[in-house]
């Protein structure tokens, strides 16, 4: 039986019927341990990759102009061939070194601006493409040379719900951590109502590992969670989304951590059950400081069975940019979480225990 909460109204929200005020709601700090939130993130970077970084979204390879990013401070250059199909390499032009991120594509070639060098993305002059990828949503490059892993032919993309049926919206932004910080956020659900109340409200943790019979402590320590699949070392979340005063969406939200820095939270009950919010973690080049950045490339694929949702993917040019607002607000906070991680770790100042 699906839970009170879950059951669908006729309208997409619910009302609140017993408001909790901000400073009296149950504390979660005694659930959120050190130790639980530590092993989940150890785990998720035992997952392998194979070696392929997010570097942007798919929608960003049109125009005249390649999509471009220092990953772990490699120039990066991706752009659409004639064909379609994405093209990447290094961002260096081999001839006198001219930043080829700013360079014009023309007819699927790229045209250093310098000299009038052209690259068709096969090896050429000393440039040596990379393994790109475009899954619909966001676009990856295989970085051998920086993952250090065995390769894979393409990369986990997350399972998603049909793009062609759902509301899509992709959030870029930069901080000074690791990936590892950003992917720790995420694996504190514990945080949501508490850091950011104006968008979560009566936020419950429902499962989390080693509390739903999943990689339980002794199991961490003996080593031998590396056979389980990541499904299964879940963070389960009832939560609702608010609206406008007590207007709420009331949904079950399940986080997972696919790879090592990757955390998909997908909405399996409630409102929009199916969507997902994929955030990825792509290392970047230290600032001038020599602190590290990280950039988070989050893609939110909202779907839904009403049928009134058709009239929202007809308003979908105009749903998208609220939607990277609406994750540009979180991520104003959560960047700042991650980056007080950082330097708490990086000055040896990070708590531990239990």
């Amino acid at each position: 039986m699906i839970p009170e909460p879950f059951r669908r109204p006729a309208l997409p929200f619910s009302l609140r019927r017993r408001p909790i005020p901000w400073d009296r709601q149950r504390p979660t700090w005694r659930e959120a341990r050190p130790a639980l939130i530590a092993k989940a993130l150890k785990r998720a970077q035992a997952r392998p990759s194979g070696n392929w970084y997010v570097v942007g979204a798919s929608a960003a390879l049109a125009g005249d102009r390649p999509l471009a990013l220092d990953v772990a401070g490699r120039e990066v250059v991706v752009w659409r061939g004639a064909d379609g199909q994405p093209h990447a390499g290094p961002g260096v032009c081999p001839h006198l070194g001219a930043p080829l991120a700013e360079s014009p594509v023309r007819c699927g070639t790229l045209v250093c601006h310098w000299h009038g060098l052209a690259l068709d993305g096969t090896s050429f002059a000393g440039w040596e493409p990379l393994p790109a990828f475009d899954d619909g949503v966001l676009v990856w490059v295989r970085l051998d040379e920086v993952g250090g892993e065995e390769p894979l032919d393409a990369p986990a993309v997350p399972a998603r719900p049909d793009v062609a049926r759902g509301v899509t919206a992709v959030y870029e932004g930069t901080g000074l951590c690791e990936p590892e910080d950003v992917v720790a956020n995420r694996l504190d659900p514990w945080h949501g109502a508490w850091f950011h109340p104006y968008s979560f409200v009566d936020l419950t943790v429902v499962g989390s590992p080693g509390r739903d019979g999943t990689h339980d402590d002794a199991e961490d320590e003996e080593g031998k969670e590396e056979g389980k699949e990541e499904d299964e070392d879940r963070f389960a979340v009832d939560v609702s989304f608010k609206v406008a005063g007590r207007l709420v969406v009331p949904v079950r939200a399940v986080f997972t951590a696919p790879g090592p820095r990757t955390v998909v939270m997908r909405i399996t009950e409630g409102e929009g059950a199916g969507s997902v919010v994929e955030t990825h973690a792509t290392p970047l080049g230290p600032d001038e400081l020599g602190r590290p950045r990280t950039a988070v490339i989050e893609a939110v694929v909202a779907a839904s069975d009403r049928p009134g949702f058709a009239l929202a993917r007809k308003a979908a040019p105009v749903l998208a940019p609220v939607m990277r607002m609406a994750a540009a607000r979180l991520w104003r906070d959560d960047l700042s979480y991650a980056e007080r991680r950082w330097h708490l770790r990086s000055t040896g100042r990070f708590p531990g225990g239990q």
